[in-house]
């Protein structure tokens, strides 16, 4: 009788196996080619609906035919020898320029036929030119428009979210530890007051620190003029950053703390942390791996997805501190119908979260072993 040999390892290369193997890759390419296909479907899905939705479904063409008549109008009847001419005629040479306008600019094309030449250069990232804004540097090119204004939001918007995450996700884990103490029935009951969107605290804390006593600026991104020194330069914009990340921490932190604080202590009510605490292991050993490990798969999306959202920016915030940043630049956009600017800025927001939902497909596997691609998860 043969004896069954003491290195299993060694087993695994049976023809079985190795069917197995090709039949797990198979599998792994499958679930990759039908997701990215999906979120492909998705991405094309929701750029379309922007574009018709920024251009009002082709009422903002009539806006712009409308401006385009009125501007040559008033440039016609301002010229003297225009005046002379008769009205049939003075009609006709507008009806022209309007005319050759229009085709300059595509209108006399149906809507519905330039929009999907619109989502053509939306998904190829040819994003051309805004029809009205200009870049500092006075390119009417989409993208340097969209990456000037990028460097300002990424600076703030990633101070104050990365803060507000490690420091709401490290509270909740100490809150956790003390259930019922009097700080954590001070975060639970302060927490409706994230109620109240991050502009409203703005408001407060501009017209105190800045109005009343004066400690710090109103507003904007950095002093005018710019101190030439880099040093001194840094020094003036995280200045001006105090009162807007301040006031999108005031407005987030006890509700982030109160919602991780209350997600660890659902996993710190489970039988095997009451099993690993009656086997004497130390809490931090509990919350390294009965804790944070099967919550890692919920950290990291959230992480993830906050950090794609640095890249929107706040339209009203930025707005009320006077910030440089896409939010404030999608507010211009929307207020004078710049339909480039608004789907560019739109289209690669939409790409990165496609991105990043199908990378984190992936890392869920990597953290959690019970994940499997394409297979669901194991119940065992």
């Amino acid at each position: 009788m043969a004896e069954a040999s003491p290195y299993p390892e060694v087993e695994g290369t049976g023809p079985e196996v190795q069917r197995g193997r090709a039949g797990a890759l198979a599998r792994v390419a499958r679930y990759t080619a039908v997701r990215a296909v999906l979120l492909l479907i998705t991405v094309v899905i929701a750029v379309y609906f922007t574009i018709l939705i920024a251009n009002m479904g082709g009422a903002v063409d009539d806006i712009r035919r409308g401006q385009i008549r009125e501007s040559i109008a008033m440039a016609m009847s301002m010229d003297t020898e225009m005046r002379r001419l008769p009205l049939a005629e003075r009609n006709r040479l507008i009806n022209e320029q309007v005319r050759i306008a229009e085709e300059r600019f595509g209108l006399d094309q149906p809507f519905i036929l330039r929009s999907f030449a619109f989502l053509r250069n939306a998904l190829t990232l040819n994003l051309g030119k805004a029809e009205h804004l200009t870049s500092d540097s006075g390119s009417r090119e989409v993208r340097s428009i969209i990456l000037e204004r990028l460097a300002p939001t990424l600076l703030l918007f990633a101070t104050a979210n990365l803060f507000l995450f490690f420091f709401s996700v490290t509270m909740a884990l100490f809150l956790s530890r003390r259930y019922g103490s009097l700080l954590d029935q001070a975060i639970i009951a302060l927490s409706p007051t994230s109620a109240a969107p991050a502009w409203f605290y703005g408001l407060f804390l501009i017209l105190f620190f800045a109005a009343v006593w004066g400690f710090l600026p109103y507003g904007g991104m950095v002093k005018a003029p710019p101190p030439a020194d880099k040093m001194e330069y840094a020094l003036s914009v995280a200045r001006h950053m105090v009162l807007p990340v301040s006031a999108m921490v005031i407005s987030s932190v006890f509700s982030s703390i109160y919602a991780w604080r209350t997600f660890f202590l659902i996993y710190s009510s489970e039988d095997y942390v009451e099993m690993a605490k009656a086997k004497g292991l130390s809490s931090r050993d509990i919350e390294r791996l009965y804790i944070l490990r099967p919550t890692l798969p919920t950290i990291i999306t959230n992480f993830a997805l906050m950090l794609i959202t640095l890249w929107t920016g706040a339209i009203i915030l930025e707005t009320v501190f006077n910030w440089p940043g896409l939010g404030r630049l999608f507010n211009q956009a929307i207020n004078i119908y710049d339909t480039p600017v608004i789907v560019g800025n739109t289209v690669i927001y939409a790409y990165l979260l496609a991105v990043t939902v199908f990378v984190l497909d992936f890392i869920y596997v990597l953290v959690d072993p019970r994940v499997k691609i394409g297979g669901g998860r194991d119940t065992a």
